[in-house]
Formats: C-alpha cells, sequence, structure tokens
C-alpha cells in the first residue's frame, strides 16, 4: 500500500476546448429552419383562422391576435437565427464537441469511447438543400446524445465513417 500515490492535477495546464475552432453549420441549414418555421406558422395561422371564421364573437380580438401573432413571429425567428450562428461541431484525435444553446452556449464534449452507435438522417426539406443530420449515440442515455444538424451529406457521411472506425477500434 506504500507505493499509492494521488497526486493534485494543475487544471491550469488542461487543454482548453474554449481553443478549437468549431466549424459552422452549412448555410442552407438557415433555409431548412427558415422553411420549417413558415410551414408551422401557416398551419398555426391557418388553425387561429379557422376558429375565428367559426366563431364570430372572437372578431373584436382579430386586431390585437395579429399583432401577438407577428410580434411572436418576429421573435422565433430572430431566436432561431441566434441559435443557428452559435451551432458549431469539432472533432478532435479523442473526442467530438459540439456547441450549441441560445442566451446560454453549451458544449458537450464526447469521448470516442463513449459513443455506441451513429446514425445519419436527411430530413425531405434537408434532402432537397443536400443536408444531413448526424445523430451520436452514447453510453449515457438521451442526455448526452448529439444531433449536430446542417452539415453536407458527403462531409456527414465522411463524419460517420470515421466515428464508425472509431467504434470498430475499441471493440
Amino acid at each position: 500500500m506504500e507505493d499509492f500515490m494521488n497526486e493534485t492535477i494543475d487544471t491550469t495546464q488542461l487543454p482548453k476546448f474554449e481553443d478549437v475552432v468549431f466549424s459552422i453549420l452549412h448555410p442552407n441549414y438557415w433555409k431548412v429552419t427558415l422553411i420549417s418555421l413558415a410551414v408551422f406558422f401557416l398551419v398555426l395561422a391557418i388553425g387561429v383562422g379557422l376558429v375565428f371564421y367559426f366563431n364570430e364573437d372572437l372578431y373584436p380580438f382579430i386586431y390585437q391576435l395579429s399583432i401577438v401573432f407577428a410580434v411572436l413571429l418576429l421573435l422565433v425567428f430572430y431566436f432561431s437565427w441566434i441559435s443557428f450562428k452559435k451551432k458549431g461541431f469539432a472533432f478532435r484525435t479523442h473526442d467530438v464537441l459540439f456547441r450549441h444553446g441560445i442566451i446560454a452556449t453549451n458544449t458537450l464534449v464526447i469521448p470516442y469511447n463513449r459513443v455506441q452507435h451513429v446514425a445519419l438522417h436527411e430530413g425531405f426539406v434537408s434532402r432537397f438543400f443536400g443536408l444531413a443530420k448526424i445523430q451520436i449515440f452514447t453510453a449515457g442515455g438521451n442526455s448526452s446524445d448529439i444531433e449536430i444538424p446542417g452539415i453536407a451529406k458527403e462531409e456527414a457521411e465522411n463524419i460517420k465513417q470515421l466515428l464508425m472506425g472509431k467504434i470498430q477500434k475499441q471493440l
């Protein structure tokens, strides 16, 4: 038991993930986001319009609701833009990093030895723009899984192959 040592680690000498240069999402992903939001608000507007159409007692509130709807629309588009600009990803020798957030920026760092499965997804609109989403599943459950959207399909396939190679090396 005399060989046991428990030295203190100098945390100022640890590598900083803040110094990593993050890759940004493909610019076409903003178009995908805009189309998704437009479809959502169109369906919402149709639903509200039908409620007003079949209920004449609500006619006096159309003007107020229109203002609320416009403000909500602008806020959602604004925060979606901020979210789009803050998202980024990086692949290092031993781990993958994903940065996201609107008010607070969160950075997930996942070592490759925690990765269990990798999936590549293409949505209908994303496929039109040649984009895909990489989904990285870990041993930690849903809270530690990563979804990186807005990557060019060819690059996403390369990333998937890289991660699958890292998983195979662990086995």
